[in-house]
């Protein structure tokens, strides 16, 4: 378990929480407007954990009810020479949002990311998304720099 709180608790999820992860994962696949595949979601969430190419941490309300997650792959800043994290996901269940969730996952992001001594955490998000206000109160700072893509 990496937090605790009295009405929820963060852990490590594992491939024996995917059954209550899934749903949490396709609803943030739908909110970025992709068509349910939860056959295809199970097999990439099972195989970034099983070859351990991504954490992922998993608030659980004290009944075991999955209440959000976030999903943090390594990279690494030739810059500066320090492995960082990038948050590429982050989903709070509709009926659990307004109740401290997501910012209890940002700060347990936080919070492992000063424990395993990275450089920091990234992360990207769509420009309408009202997240962006809680990114913000807790401490994170919009990088003015340009962001490019290349789609094969």
């Amino acid at each position: 378990m990496i937090s605790y709180l009295s009405y929820m608790r963060i852990v490590f999820a594992d491939p024996s929480h995917i059954d209550i992860l899934l749903p949490l994962f396709e609803g943030y696949r739908t909110f970025y407007k992709q068509q349910p595949n939860p056959e295809a979601s199970k097999a990439f969430l099972l195989e970034r954990m099983q070859q351990q190419e991504a954490t992922v941490l998993l608030a659980l309300s004290n009944q075991g009810a999955a209440l959000g997650f976030t999903q943090l792959f390594p990279i690494f800043s030739s810059v500066s020479l320090e492995p960082m994290y990038l948050l590429n996901d982050l989903f709070v269940a509709p009926e659990a949002r307004k109740q401290g969730v997501g910012a209890a996952l940002l700060n347990a992001a936080k919070e492992l990311c000063k424990k395993q001594q990275r450089k920091g955490l990234l992360l990207q998000t769509a420009s309408d998304n009202p997240a962006q206000k809680l990114y913000e109160r807790l401490g994170w700072i919009k990088e003015e720099d340009l962001f490019y893509f290349w789609k094969a």
